[in-house]
């Protein structure tokens, strides 16, 4: 059973729906830490050997955020810059993070058409995320394709907001029992 570790990075979760459900379907499952980034380092001054130690003890690293202007939230940047240190997640004696799995949890407001080479955003989201995808290579781990909710803007339906929850629990699931095993990029 992979030892699960969620990076919540949310600057105003109290507005999310969507990020509150998806929470609340994986909240209590065993194997499986939640890690909110804006709770925890509300200054930002982030502990790099707290948050090293939680990588290391566990399989998966996920980020779950909401997609601001093509982006992850700045604490997720500011989280990479310190922690994802040369010689402990890369470089020649940085192989902490070597074979585990890596991938986004994504709430965005375009739906689905919207991110692709025609809609109005021009790019895929894997094209807007390869930075990521580039840190999964860089550190030696193994890339999983994201997990999205897409078309959030105007606010989803219950019962489509409860489908994306139970989605988002059987993709962690899935990840935790080693249904998904994640590939290089």
């Amino acid at each position: 059973m992979n030892k699960i570790l969620i990076n919540f990075s949310h600057p105003a979760k109290s507005k999310s729906k969507i990020n509150a459900a998806l929470l609340k379907a994986v909240l209590g499952l065993e194997s499986v830490t939640i890690n909110d980034l804006y709770d925890n380092y509300p200054d930002f001054m982030i502990d790099i050997r707290r948050e090293q130690a939680l990588c290391e003890e566990h399989d998966v690293i996920i980020f779950l955020y909401p997609f601001y202007w093509y982006q992850a939230p700045s604490i997720v940047k500011e989280w990479l810059d310190l922690v994802l240190e040369h010689g402990w997640a890369y470089g020649s004696k940085g192989k902490s993070l070597k074979g585990k799995l890596f991938t986004l949890a994504i709430t965005a407001g375009g739906d689905g058409l919207s991110y692709t080479k025609e809609g109005v955003n021009g790019f895929t989201i894997n094209e807007l995320i390869s930075p990521f995808i580039a840190t999964s290579n860089l550190c030696s781990m193994r890339w999983v394709e994201p997990f999205t909710v897409l078309g959030v803007h105007r606010g989803l339906p219950e019962k489509q907001l409860l489908t994306e929850a139970e989605n988002f629990r059987s993709f962690i699931l899935n990840l935790r029992d080693g249904e998904i095993k994640g590939e290089r990029a």
